[in-house]
């Protein structure tokens, strides 16, 4: 057999998506699952989307669009951004994008290359280092103390910087950890970025999900700090409950945004035109379903946690943002004779009839990602079915011994 591209080697698939793969296989063959693995809203689409989609279909706005995306729904988009954060992009400054995670890896592929680093706060969204690897630079992790709630602190990322680094990724609210960066520390991190001409790009994917009132213009600190040198990557799937609808955007410098035009003529094209239609209807609607849908998480998130920290073994903290709980297993894996926490989750998963995300994916081996982007009954059930594993797992071991 011919062999493959040197990079092919490089990479690792998505450990979320082998989640959902396998949940569909076990669902179709008649297994009963609760999918505490994925990481999408549970919720159906915002309804003015899904009007404006029904719309454009019957108007026939079916064709090509512009390869960046309608200039509508580009203006909305600076809009959007203008009235929540304060700052101004113009058209040429922002691309549509095939969803957040397209965002990122035009991004990447436009800025980095051979010989650079690329410095990122671990537990890290999977996808983040491996595009990194497939534009050919080197991934730089920094660990986030899980003692202080995965803070993303600006001195730990700047002490990692050497002649060759090129870019620092941050993602707030976190995923896998729901972690949201503190303002000062961001300013930090952009006022260092500017002054010495690295790129900062920032994943916004989930800033729509934030519990608290905690100040979080990153977009504004951005364009005081380091405007030339930063990347905002936002998404319209979390926020909307608009998955599987696959829109995304960047705003950056015009030269950025040619590049990453760019390469996406030579990809995907535009994003599709139904799509780009729903989407401006849900940036410009009401904010409403959002509101009630954040508030439906923090219920959700508040229930969760006080169920699994039942078990003292179990370390977890409240996330500020996104929609997921990190949780320590390390305890749990030593009484129970484990060795990884991937072992536990397959364990969990033939056992139990849960499926959770292992943290081995998100550079964080001995934790697990319990996404809470479903029913309240379906946390009660499958927490209880997760407390009940682990009890007879490490009763069972200590038995052994």
């Amino acid at each position: 057999m011919a062999k493959l591209a040197e990079r092919t080697g490089r990479m690792t698939g998505s450990t979320t998506q082998a989640v959902t793969t396998m949940v569909d296989r076990l669902r179709r063959s008649g297994v009963p699952v609760i999918d505490f693995g994925a990481g999408e809203p549970d919720f159906p689409t915002v309804e003015v989307a899904k009007v404006a989609a029904h719309q454009a279909i019957d108007a026939n706005f079916t064709k090509y669009t512009p390869n960046t995306g309608t200039a509508e729904l580009k203006r909305a988009i600076c809009d959007r951004y203008r009235l929540d954060y304060g700052v101004e992009y113009g058209e040429s400054e922002v691309i549509v994008n095939a969803g957040g995670k397209q965002a990122l890896y035009n991004t990447a592929l436009a800025l980095f290359g051979p010989g650079d680093e690329v410095i990122t706060h671990a537990p890290y969204w999977p996808s983040i280092p491996e595009q990194i690897k497939l534009a050919d630079a080197t991934v730089v992790p920094v660990e986030t103390p899980a003692g202080h709630g995965f803070a993303i602190l600006a001195g730990a990322m700047l002490e990692r910087v050497t002649p060759r680094t090129r870019g620092i990724i941050v993602n707030s609210p976190c995923n896998p950890t729901g972690a949201v960066i503190s303002e000062p520390e961001f300013e930090a991190i952009a006022e260092f970025c500017g002054r010495q001409g690295i790129w900062l790009v920032v994943d916004l994917c989930y800033e729509k999900l934030i519990y608290d009132q905690v100040p979080h213009n990153l977009p504004g600190i951005m364009v005081r700090k380091c405007r030339d040198v930063g990347v905002i990557c936002g998404s319209a799937s979390k926020a909307y409950a608009m998955t599987g609808w696959r829109c995304g955007w960047t705003l950056g410098p015009e030269a950025l945004i040619a590049a990453s035009g760019a390469i996406q003529s030579h990809a995907t094209s535009n994003v599709s035109s139904i799509t780009q239609k729903a989407v401006l209807a849900a940036l410009t609607g009401p904010p409403e379903p959002v509101r009630a849908m954040l508030d439906e998480y923090r219920l959700r998130r508040d229930r969760l946690h006080e169920w699994l920290t039942a078990d003292p073994r179990l370390k977890c903290h409240k996330p500020g943002g996104a929609f997921y709980m990190f949780v320590d297993v390390r305890e749990v894996l030593r009484e129970a004779g484990m060795a990884s926490s991937m072992e536990f989750a397959e364990a969990l998963l033939a056992d139990g009839r849960v499926a959770l995300t292992p943290g081995e994916g998100f550079g964080a081996p001995g934790f697990v990602r319990i996404s809470y982007a479903t029913s309240m009954e379906n946390l009660r059930e499958g927490s209880q079915a997760m407390l009940e594993f682990i009890r007879a797992k490490t009763s069972s071991a200590a038995a052994a011994r």
